[in-house]
């Protein structure tokens, strides 16, 4: 039997890594997208057909994407940790919250629902309208017809910051797996 020429063996080697990756980027990804994550001290359990998408930012603790590009858009879910006593409290969040659309809040439908699981709070938000898309202090850009559903987890060791924003048609047939996916890690 002959055997490859050394430089003809890496050639091959090569070029089947990258058919495999070109090929089926959908079980490489999948081994990269953990099933459950934990933020502080709450685990979250990823839903399956939500799919995991590296943080933008170092100060986000985790980044999943709900939604096709090609169908209605993606919405974004981030999660936020920035230890005890930072990230500010609830109310401010909330009003914060509903400050980054460009319509006032009594036009938004926003709705703000605190629960109490096994003795933890957690307070959830909803809003939608023109969403302003961009960095705290940076330029934004107006997103018509976007949703927002943020829900903040109470803690002792620092709250945890959740929030889901994209295109209401994403966001809306998500809100009950968000809040699902919320309560879980409180239990």
């Amino acid at each position: 039997m002959k055997s490859l020429r050394p430089d003809r063996f890496l050639n091959a080697t090569l070029w089947l890594g990258f058919a495999w990756m070109t090929l089926a980027p959908d079980a490489v990804r999948a081994a990269d997208d953990p099933a459950s994550f934990k933020v502080s001290e709450f685990t979250f359990q990823r839903p399956e057909a939500w799919k995991w998408v590296k943080t933008a930012s170092s100060m986000r603790a985790a980044q999943l994407e709900v939604g096709e590009k090609e169908k209605d858009g993606v919405a974004e879910v981030v999660f936020f940790y920035f230890g005890p006593s930072n990230g500010g409290g609830t109310d401010a969040n909330v009003e914060r919250w509903l400050g980054q659309f460009k319509e006032p809040k009594n036009q938004l439908g926003a709705k703000v629902e605190e629960k109490t699981v096994e003795g933890r709070k957690v307070t959830f938000v909803q809003a939608k309208g023109t969403y302003l898309s961009g960095a705290p202090l940076g330029p934004k850009t107006p997103m018509p017809d976007h949703a927002l559903m943020g829900a903040i987890l109470e803690s002792r060791q620092g709250n945890v910051f959740v929030k889901m924003t994209g295109p209401t048609k994403v966001v809306q047939p998500a809100l009950k797996t968000f809040q699902d996916m919320v309560l879980a890690a409180l239990k």
